[in-house]
């Protein structure tokens, strides 16, 4: 039984609470953020088990936010892209993203692009943006694939699988995620990876993003690694020695 989670997945909460906390706009609380960020991501490289990290950026939801905020989410991440990207490809880090992305301007998309190539070759970490992402969507372009496949007699619809929905979701090339995650004290997963996280454990935490530090990326980990992982087995059946 792995102690350490291969693939770590990770709903980056709080930023704004964070923010009205110290009397500052919502934007402070995001550029916070994304430090917190860049430390999760070093965190998560150092430890040699951990070999898929995703970070919830930016849901179909969020489009719904005020303008402003989302101006400036989008030029945020413009910068996060020219600063942080060449430093990935320095510590052999992939970066992908996943989700629907046509709707981000020209621009970032090119950006988006320039960064998964740059970054492609990189093995020690494979480090997943989920970007106007969420999980009921995802499953439906997946079966909106599956079903034009079906429709040209590709496919046999009474032969359907999970394993075909599987390999039709954004997140297909990686393995699904063993630990979800949450910050900022709710509990909820929020149309996260709702296909691929049947069997995560869920770690919820009160800590806002901006403060989920390394030491609080360890404390996660640590919880992980005293869960029993039964996949439908009894608890007998999983601590016998094989």
């Amino acid at each position: 039984m792995n102690t350490v989670p291969k693939h770590v997945a990770i709903i980056m909460d709080g930023n704004g609470r964070w923010a009205k906390q110290r009397f500052m706009p919502r934007l402070a609380g995001h550029r916070a953020g994304r430090k917190a960020a860049r430390a999760a991501v070093e965190f998560a490289a150092r430890n040699s088990e951990i070999d898929v990290l995703t970070l919830f950026a930016f849901s179909t939801e969020n489009w719904s936010r005020p303008e402003d905020e989302v101006s400036g989410l989008m030029g945020l991440f413009g910068k996060a892209l020219s600063e942080e990207v060449p430093e990935l490809k320095k510590n052999g880090i992939r970066i992908r993203f996943v989700g629907e992305l046509s709707r981000f301007s020209d621009e970032l998309q090119t950006q988006m692009a320039a960064a998964e190539e740059l970054t492609q070759d990189g093995t020690h970490l494979c480090l997943q943006l989920a970007l106007n992402y969420g999980g009921r969507a995802d499953i439906a372009q997946a079966v909106r694939q599956l079903a034009a496949s079906a429709a040209a007699g590709e496919l046999d619809p009474a032969q359907i699988t999970e394993d075909h929905i599987a390999a039709q979701l954004y997140g297909a090339s990686v393995p699904d995620p063993d630990l979800m995650i949450r910050t900022g004290g709710e509990k909820r997963i929020s149309n996260f990876l709702l296909w691929d996280s049947a069997y995560a454990e869920f770690y919820f935490t009160d800590t806002l993003w901006p403060d989920f530090n390394k030491t609080a990326f360890e404390a996660a980990v640590n919880w992980f690694a005293g869960r029993q992982r039964r996949f439908g087995k009894t608890g007998e059946q999983v601590s016998k020695p094989t």
